[in-house]
């Protein structure tokens, strides 16, 4: 039983550090769709010349909004894991009462207990587990299909880069907001870098 307790606290520290990355990829994201925002206004600014940097500019900002979709999926899932890993350590204290109970008694209460305990409850705590590991999959599926989705952001701030440098009297303000994206961008790969390590823990 205390192996269960135990085995769900580092869990649930687990999930608040994965939640505390997620939260910060999410303020990140929202900083780049409000950099792409001033990027378009700047390539429009710019004319023909940076015509490509706007397209690429506007390629970045719905590469922050789905990136933001992602990461709200993310929280939701451990939300999730939450629940069951509470669920778990609800399960644990029953389980104690029981055995408490298992000791003060005698007879046929002392069987019924123990076959209450193999039965219902056994089945509950692997089930409650099997439940965990499946959230974990699935999370640490999520976190591999987001820094896909990262690394494509990545390769539109290396093109914006490119594209920057056709911006004529603007290419220097254009390199700058390039610049800018692929810096924020590497912060976000760091944090899933983090995440992908705090789930191999």
């Amino acid at each position: 039983m205390a192996a269960v307790t135990q085995d769900s606290g580092v869990e649930l520290r687990r999930i608040v550090r994965t939640n505390e990355e997620i939260k910060s990829v999410v303020a990140t994201a929202s900083r780049i769709n409000l950099m792409a925002m001033n990027a378009i206004f700047l390539a429009k600014r710019a004319g023909q010349t940076a015509l490509g940097f706007g397209v690429l500019s506007n390629e970045l900002r719905r590469f922050a909004m789905d990136l933001q979709k992602q990461m709200a999926l993310l929280r939701e899932m451990t939300y999730g894991s939450v629940a069951t890993v509470t669920a778990l350590v609800k399960q644990a204290r029953v389980n104690r009462v029981l055995e408490r109970t298992r000791k003060e008694s005698g007879g046929s209460g002392l069987t019924l207990i123990d076959e209450f305990m193999r039965t219902r409850h056994g089945a509950s705590s692997v089930r409650h587990r099997e439940q965990i590991a499946a959230l974990n999959r699935r999370l640490n599926q999520m976190i591999a299909d987001t820094a896909q989705l990262v690394e494509l952001g990545s390769v539109l701030a290396r093109s914006a880069k490119i594209e920057a440098a056709y911006g004529g009297p603007f290419a220097a303000a254009l390199m700058q907001v390039s610049s800018d994206f692929e810096r924020t961008i590497g912060t976000i790969q760091r944090s899933l870098e983090n995440l992908t390590k705090q789930q191999d823990v």
